[in-house]
């Protein structure tokens, strides 16, 4: 059935398989880690230091893996994520006495690796697969792997934790590392060997975007992700355990939750943005739509000032915070595959999710910092959202300078 359909449509479906298998074990195994290592004994903000390198190594592979694809081809780039998956899987096979913190954070660094390459991969390869001046179709696909992406990362979740039930610790991973590697046997066969390969070879200090309008994405990128994280990783969990006195497995599972639906709200995001009018969005929507973020965490922090019942104000704030930060992502998305060049396409794509994963990585840092800085609790969460705010704001200004330029569906 599948040697029916059009090449690039073949293309495609290996490379968002790819894309799902990878992402489910990948939320499944931070799923596995956190949960393995809090029944260890671990401190949250020890834990949080676990996924250190992960997020450190995603600059650094961010920044290099797009040089890499441009010579190499973004199949290899693509097929070189998925085997550093295994091997980081692989890692955490060892006996429980040399699961240590730095053996740990060597393996997370490798899947951080891992993740970045095939995310990038994935989202280069669709520029190549839709044909020149299609950019409603282009839309749409970036859209839908972008969102069936963080769906599946929600379900990642709870498969982590099933898993670590039904199997234990070790099990789980051998499962998941046996799974990967079949994915990564078939990739190796049905990928298209040239997808990706630049004609020019790029020097490697064309690593650094020389275009004006991917520059201004990337920054105002790293600012949005970053007024996310500075909530969301540290600070959230830890309020909804310590302050409302949520189970784990409740502040995990609405976590889970919240990621299936931020996924399936970006999938729909043509929808929501006005694809039906005829247009495809431009910079201006993407500033609307920062600007209509940045009020959000503000509305939740004055909540949270007047002694607003907290758990109300929190669930509330974050279903819509969630579902406009879904719809500012996937308007991202799309614009940076639109914006970089067919040849070479990886560089500028390897670029902007580096400061995707620069935003991560500072509101990681800042999200247990500012918490704990203003004492925990209310205070805490509130310091952390009012710096979720002045990101956000930073990312709207920033996106005024975007280009304007409505271009036919």
């Amino acid at each position: 059935m599948l040697t029916r359909l059009a090449p690039a449509i073949r293309q495609y479906l290996v490379v968002t398989g790819n894309y799902w298998a990878f992402t489910l074990t990948d939320g499944a195994l931070r799923m596995l880690v956190v949960l393995h290592f809090h029944g260890l004994g671990y401190s949250p903000l020890e834990i949080a230091l676990l996924f250190l390198f992960y997020e450190i190594f995603g600059v650094i592979t961010n920044l290099v893996g797009g040089w890499l694809g441009a010579h190499l081809g973004l199949n290899r780039t693509m097929n070189i994520g998925l085997a550093l998956q295994v091997v980081a899987l692989v890692m955490l096979l060892v006996p429980a006495v040399w699961l240590t913190v730095p053996w740990v954070m060597v393996a997370q660094a490798l899947s951080g690796m891992a993740k970045d390459l095939n995310k990038m991969s994935a989202k280069s390869s669709i520029k190549l697969l839709v044909p020149t001046g299609a950019q409603g179709r282009l839309y749409q696909w970036v859209a839908l792997l972008t969102g069936s992406k963080n769906a599946l990362k929600g379900v990642g979740f709870f498969l982590g934790g099933a898993l670590l039930m039904w199997l234990g610790f070790a099990g789980a991973i051998a499962v998941m590392a046996m799974a990967l590697t079949l994915v990564w046997l078939l990739s190796l066969v049905l990928l298209k060997q040239d997808l990706g390969k630049a004609k020019n070879k790029p020097r490697f200090r064309d690593i650094l975007s020389k275009s004006r309008a991917v520059n201004i994405l990337s920054a105002a990128r790293m600012f949005l992700f970053g007024a996310r994280d500075v909530w969301f990783v540290v600070a959230l969990p830890v309020f909804l355990s310590q302050t409302l006195g949520w189970n784990h497995s409740q502040t995990g599972g609405f976590l889970a939750l919240w990621v299936i639906g931020y996924g399936l709200v970006q999938a729909l995001a043509p929808r929501i943005t006005g694809k039906a009018s005829g247009t495809v969005p431009d910079g201006r929507a993407a500033t609307l739509w920062a600007l209509m973020l940045t009020l959000i965490p503000g509305l939740i922090a004055l909540a949270l000032t007047i002694e607003l019942d907290p758990a109300t104000v929190l669930i509330g704030g974050l279903l819509l915070f969630g579902a406009v930060f879904a719809v500012n992502s996937s308007l991202h998305s799309y614009l940076i595959v639109s914006y970089a060049g067919r040849d070479g396409v990886s560089l500028d794509v390897g670029f902007y999710y580096m400061s995707n994963a620069m935003g991560r990585l500072l509101g990681t840092v800042l999200s247990g910092w500012v918490f704990q800085s203003a004492g925990q609790g209310s205070a805490g969460i509130q310091a952390c959202l009012w710096v979720s705010l002045v990101f956000l704001l930073l990312a709207t200004l920033i996106s005024v300078k975007l280009p304007r330029s409505e271009q036919a569906v």
